[in-house]
């Protein structure tokens, strides 16, 4: 069981990112983009705080606390993925602007084909093994696959079978959750949930980078002046991360079956899971505390 999943991880992990995909694609039409043009400035502040930002917190995150290579790149690789669907969810429930919300999440989506790549080359690069090449191309043709691929095949499923698009996408996010639920018993099996070994300072570090994102994107919005719905839709945005992508590229970049990269990546993989579980921790109090304040 245990080589079975080492053998087959990557798999796993485009299994659940393509059904995330697909289901999210299923949900969107031509018109969620081009809200985009409706309202420029808000999607151009929260277009420029998720690329650019983010990773600049990031950056300055990992050189003031000085971190060892593992945890350095577990959060870099959650700033340099775009906010995950869930943003979408929650952006409605704290009654945000939806629609801004969901333009956010497609266009960052389109453009991590590049700019994941990227950002991860310019954080992360000196964490990395002296022998070791980021496989640039690889990335690509990943994130092409498994995010553009079936967000458009889903939003061409909605255009022709509108009537059961709702359901299926439905179906499908719960068909996600299998495949992390899949990549979480595979990983404990093979040992790479060791929590004592990860430690508890490493915890604190991950619980205070999410922290740091949301108490900046509480504020930076406010400042320049947007509407309470724009400043809470970007919040979402930027706070939710697509930890699905984030799993995906760990196990493409640092497959469990190499045993060089193997460690790194088993510390990449908790801090991607940590940060997911912390990060759904806090929605509901987050959701109810935006609320509050608008009322």
């Amino acid at each position: 069981m245990a080589e079975l999943y080492l053998k087959y991880e990557f798999w796993i992990a485009a299994f659940q990112l393509t059904l995330a995909m697909f289901g999210m694609g299923a949900t969107l039409t031509p018109k969620d983009f081009r809200d985009v043009l409706t309202e420029p400035r808000a999607f151009s502040i929260g277009t420029i705080i998720q690329l650019l930002v983010v990773p600049l917190i990031a950056f300055i995150f990992i050189k003031a606390l000085n971190l060892h290579s593992g945890l350095a790149v577990g959060i870099a690789l959650i700033a340099a993925v775009p906010g995950g669907t869930v943003s979408n969810v929650f952006t409605y429930f704290a009654r945000g602007n939806s629609a801004l919300s969901i333009s956010l999440t497609s266009i960052t989506t389109v453009l991590c084909l590049l700019l994941t790549p990227l950002i991860l080359s310019l954080l992360i690069s000196k964490f990395l093994p002296a022998d070791f090449t980021m496989p640039h191309a690889k990335m690509i043709k990943d994130i092409a696959l498994t995010l553009l691929v079936p967000l458009i095949l889903g939003m061409v499923f909605l255009r022709f079978f509108p009537t059961i698009a709702s359901s299926i996408s439905k179906w499908c996010i719960r068909g996600s959750l299998i495949g992390i639920v899949l990549i979480v018993i595979g990983s404990y099996i093979n040992g790479r949930l060791n929590m004592s070994a990860f430690g508890y300072q490493n915890m604190a570090y991950i619980l205070l980078f999410l922290i740091a994102l949301v108490f900046i994107n509480q504020k930076l919005p406010k400042l320049l002046g947007l509407s309470y719905a724009d400043a809470t839709a970007i919040e979402f945005e930027v706070v939710f991360r697509n930890i699905n992508l984030g799993i995906l590229l760990n196990a493409s970049i640092f497959p469990a079956a190499v045993a060089e990269t193997a460690q790194l990546g088993n510390i990449v993989l908790l801090s991607l899971l940590l940060f997911g579980f912390a990060e759904m921790f806090i929605a509901a109090p987050l959701i109810w505390l935006k609320r509050r304040n608008k009322n």
